[in-house]
């Protein structure tokens, strides 16, 4: 279930550019802005692909969204201030993926099996965050993008710990979402073929929160809501 986030912006829609116009498939590109914040918010982590040292490299990481922050909308990643990918990244243009599996599609054929997905794809510059009040809202909206409402219930990062952290934002102006749902598509002549064919659901379901063993506390409402909008048990 996706994360509900207030937002005063006004959705424009998605414009093709060079990078992100779908060679194929093209039906399946969507053209509402909003379908990427749905994806984006509905997402846990992304791909950061980045080059470093000439040889390109792709990271999972946590990231954070702010829908009224610049004209479309922004993302934020953090790293340490040491990473390579987050000292390489403000000099060129990267790629974030973020990428829901919604389904095995299982055709007759083989050359027909697929997958049901959702998946946005931000290309851009990032900037360097250096505005210590905008650094820590950055961090705030990770933290709460996993948990909304964490960043309120445990203590803010140290001068020592903001000083080791680097934080990027990148623009949602320039971007792509592309899905596919339904069943399998066969082939006419295969619509006679003895095979199964159909689609197996995937779903992220949450546990019961489990406290730290360190931890005797109950669990708090927040954490409970999160968990409960994941699928938890009530």
């Amino acid at each position: 279930m996706p994360l509900v986030l207030e937002s005063s912006c006004m959705t424009t829609p998605l414009q093709p550019t060079a990078r992100t116009s779908l060679r194929r498939s093209k039906e399946r590109a969507a053209t509402d802005r909003q379908e990427l914040y749905d994806v984006l918010l509905d997402g846990m982590f992304c791909h950061l692909g980045v080059v470093v040292d000439s040889d390109p490299l792709v990271l999972p990481t946590a990231y954070g969204v702010d829908l009224d922050l610049g004209p479309d909308g922004t993302l934020y990643l953090h790293g340490s201030v040491a990473a390579r990918s987050v000292v390489a990244a403000p000099r060129q243009t990267i790629c974030v993926t973020v990428t829901h599996t919604d389904g095995l599609v299982l055709a007759r054929s083989a050359f027909h099996h697929s997958v049901n997905y959702r998946s946005a794809v931000i290309f851009g510059v990032p900037r360097l965050v250096t505005d210590p009040d905008e650094k820590l809202h950055g961090l705030n909206r990770i933290v709460d993008h996993l948990v909304p409402g964490r960043s309120n219930a445990v203590r803010p990062p140290d001068r020592k710990e903001l000083a080791k952290t680097s934080v990027l934002a990148l623009s949602l102006t320039e971007a792509s979402v592309k899905t596919r749902s339904g069943p399998a598509n066969d082939e006419e002549q295969d619509l006679n073929l003895p095979y199964w064919t159909g689609v197996i659901p995937l779903h992220v379901i949450a546990g019961e929160p489990e406290n730290n063993p360190d931890c005797d506390l109950l669990v708090p409402a927040h954490v409970r809501t999160r968990a409960n909008l994941l699928g938890a048990p009530s």
